[in-house]
C-alpha cells in the first residue's frame, strides 16, 4: 500500500496524489489572480483613455516624467544644498516680513504669573488693534473682509456677548442656540430655492462645507454603489478645498480646463472622465479666480442623466447671485431649481456679512445630509454624533450669523448686490475701454458678480501686482494664466475711482522702466523682483512644485512664530 496521501481516483482508477491536486488549485488560482490583475489594469487604461484621449493622455505622462526628472535634479546633493540655501534665505524674509521684532516688541510666551488685571488686558489689545496693517477699512484690501457696516459689527458684538459660552452640541442647554442654527440653514436653504425635503448645516467656513459635500458623495456612493475607489471631476478653476477634500478622503480628482474665451469648464471633458468610479461633479457659481459662473445647466442635465450627484460651489457668490436678476444684473441658472443640482456651498460670512466663521452645506433632500454624519455608538462616553467635522462649536458665531441675516434682510441684501456688483461692472468696463488701461490690460471671461480678473499680453502682470502692493493695496495675484483678480466689498464700493486711478499710474510706471530695460539691455521680468514676482515666478516655470510647497509651508511654520 502506498504511503503517498491521496484524494480521488482517476477515470481509470489510478489514485492521483494530492500534492498534484494542490498544484492544479494553485495554478487555478494563479489564472484567477492574473485575469484580475488583467481585467483591472485595462480597466483603468480604458478610462483612461476614454476621458483624457490618447494625446491627452501621453501629454500627462510627459507633464509627470518632466516633473519627475526635474524633482530628482533638484535632489542631487550639490543642487539640494544650493535650493535648500534660497529656502532658507525666503523664510529668513518671511519672518522679518510678519514676525515683529527689535527691543521694543513685547512678547508672551508663557502665561503671566499674575493674572492681568481687566484694565491692563484692555491696553494692550488696544495696541494690538492699532498693529500695522494694510488698511482694509479704507477698501484697499480685495476680498477677505466683508464688512457689513459700523451698526451691524456693533450687533454682532452683542450677540456674541449674550452667547459666549453656548454650544450646540448641548441643545437641551442651549435651547436658543439651536433655534437660531436651524433658521439660519432654513433662511438659506429657500434663497437657493430647495424643493420640499431638503437640508442644510451650517458649518465653519466655506472649506468645511464643500469637505462635507464631497464627504456625503463618496459615502453614498460606497453605501448605494459599493465604490472603493471614488473619483471626482472638478473644473481647475475650483477652489483649492476641492483638492483638499480628495487629499483628506482619499478621493481621486480630475481636473478639467477651463479654456478661454469663456473660461467655463468644458462640459465635453467632463463627460469623458465619468466613469463607475464617479462619485461627484462640480461647478462654481462663480469661481474665486476669475469670477465666472460655469454653464451649471449643462452640468445639471449631465449629472442628472448619470444620476450623479453635482454640488455648486456659491460660498463666494453667497447672497450676491441668487439677487442679481432682482438687482437688474444678468445671471445664469445655478441654483435648486436645476433637477442635477444636489447640494450647494453658501458662505454667510461673505457677502452675508456674517462674523467670520459661519458657512452652510445644502442638500437637495435630507438623506445627502445624513451621510456627512458621524455617528459611533459604542463610545464609553455615550452614543456619539456630530453633523460636521467638529464637535464643539462656538454658539456665539451662530448668534452674530443669525443677527446678521435678520438685521439685512432681503432690501438690504439687494442694495448690498446693486452696490457690490455695480462697483465691479465698473472696474469691468474701464479695463475693456478705457485706453490707458485696455492697452495693456484684458478682462478674463465674462464675470457676473463680484470678482474682475485681468492680465497683460504687454506687460509682467506680477510687476504690475507687486506696485499696486507698493502703492497700499491688497489685490489677489493668481497664476494658469498670470493675473490679478479684485474681489469687491462694501468698502472697496467707495474707493473705485482711486483703485483705478492707481492702477493707471502704475501702469505707466513699469511701462516706463520696462522701456528703460530693454534700452539698458535687461529683459523686462528682471525688474519684477516683488512677493508677488518672486513666487510665481518661481511656480510657473518649474514643473517640479517641491520648491514652492517648500515656500508654502514655510509661510504656514511663520503664522505660529511667537
Amino acid at each position: 500500500m502506498s504511503s503517498n496521501p491521496t484524494a480521488r481516483k482517476r477515470g481509470g482508477g489510478v489514485p492521483i496524489p494530492l500534492i498534484e491536486i494542490l498544484s492544479m488549485n494553485y495554478k487555478l488560482i494563479q489564472n484567477i489572480v492574473l485575469v484580475l490583475f488583467l481585467w483591472r489594469w485595462t480597466r483603468k487604461a480604458y478610462y483612461q483613455l476614454k476621458g483624457r484621449g490618447i494625446f491627452g493622455s501621453t501629454f500627462d505622462f510627459y507633464r509627470y516624467s518632466r516633473a519627475w526628472l526635474y524633482g530628482a535634479f533638484f535632489s542631487l546633493p550639490g543642487v539640494k544644498s544650493k535650493v535648500q540655501l534660497r529656502i532658507s534665505e525666503a523664510k529668513f524674509k518671511l519672518e522679518k516680513k510678519y514676525v515683529p521684532s527689535g527691543p521694543v516688541v513685547e512678547r508672551h510666551l508663557e502665561l503671566p504669573k499674575d493674572g492681568w488685571g481687566v484694565d491692563k488686558v484692555r491696553e494692550e489689545l488696544g495696541k494690538l488693534h492699532e498693529m500695522k496693517h494694510t488698511m482694509w477699512e479704507d477698501g484697499r484690501v480685495s476680498g477677505a473682509v466683508y464688512h457689513g457696516g459700523e451698526e451691524l459689527i456693533k450687533l454682532q458684538t452683542e450677540a456674541f456677548g449674550m452667547f459666549t459660552v453656548s454650544n450646540p452640541i448641548h441643545p437641551d442647554v442651549f435651547p436658543a442656540v439651536r433655534k437660531m442654527e436651524a433658521e439660519v440653514v432654513a433662511m438659506v436653504l429657500a434663497l437657493f430655492n430647495a424643493p420640499d425635503g431638503a437640508a442644510g448645516a451650517s458649518t465653519s467656513g466655506g472649506t468645511e462645507s464643500i469637505l462635507m459635500a464631497c464627504l456625503s458623495a463618496r459615502n453614498k456612493a460606497y453605501q448605494e454603489r459599493g465604490v472603493t475607489e471614488p473619483e471626482m471631476i472638478i473644473p481647475d478653476t475650483a477652489h483649492a478645498a476641492f483638492l483638499k477634500a480628495g487629499e483628506y478622503f482619499k478621493i481621486k480628482v480630475h481636473l478639467v480646463s477651463c479654456p478661454p474665451p469663456s473660461y467655463k469648464v468644458r462640459i465635453s471633458s467632463v463627460s469623458a472622465l465619468i466613469n463607475p468610479n464617479t462619485v461627484i461633479l462640480v461647478g462654481s457659481a462663480p469661481n474665486y479666480p476669475h469670477g465666472i459662473i460655469d454653464d451649471i445647466s449643462a452640468l445639471s442635465r449631465l449629472a442628472h442623466k448619470k444620476r450623479i450627484p453635482l454640488h455648486v460651489d456659491c460660498c463666494l457668490g453667497s447672497f450676491l447671485v441668487p439677487y442679481l436678476a432682482i438687482a437688474g444684473f444678468d445671471t445664469e441658472p445655478f441654483d435648486f431649481k436645476l433637477k442635477g443640482v444636489t447640494s450647494i456651498s453658501c458662505d454667510t460670512h461673505k457677502y452675508g456679512f456674517a462674523p467670520k466663521g459661519n458657512s452652510t452645506i445644502l442638500y437637495r433632500d435630507k438623506k445627502l445630509r445624513e451621510y456627512q454624519y458621524f455617528v459611533t455608538p459604542n463610545w464609553p462616553g455615550g452614543v456619539y454624533g456630530s453633523p460636521s467635522i467638529a464637535g464643539s462649536r462656538p454658539g456665539a458665531l451662530i448668534a452674530g450669523c443669525w443677527a446678521s441675516m435678520m438685521s439685512t434682510g432681503e432690501d438690504g441684501y439687494i442694495s448690498a448686490c446693486h452696490k457690490i456688483v455695480g462697483a465691479a461692472k465698473i472696474i469691468e468696463d474701464a479695463i475693456r475701454t478705457h485706453e490707458d488701461l485696455s492697452t495693456d490690460l484684458h478682462v478674463i471671461g465674462r464675470p457676473l458678480v463680484s470678482v474682475v480678473a485681468f492680465s497683460s499680453r504687454t506687460l509682467d502682470i506680477y510687476a504690475v501686482s507687486d506696485a499696486m502692493t507698493a502703492k497700499g493695496w491688497h489685490l489677489n495675484a493668481l497664476q494658469n494664466p498670470p493675473a490679478i483678480h479684485v474681489a469687491v466689498t462694501l468698502p472697496i464700493v467707495e474707493v473705485v475711482e482711486q483703485l483705478l486711478g492707481d492702477l493707471k499710474e502704475v501702469l505707466q510706471d513699469v511701462n516706463e522702466r520696462d522701456r528703460k530695460a530693454v534700452a539698458e539691455g535687461k529683459g523686462k521680468r528682471s525688474l519684477a523682483s516683488g512677493d508677488a514676482s518672486a513666487l510665481y515666478g518661481v511656480a510657473g516655470s518649474l514643473p517640479d512644485k517641491t520648491i514652492v510647497k517648500e515656500l508654502a509651508k514655510a509661510f504656514l511654520d511663520t503664522l505660529y512664530k511667537a
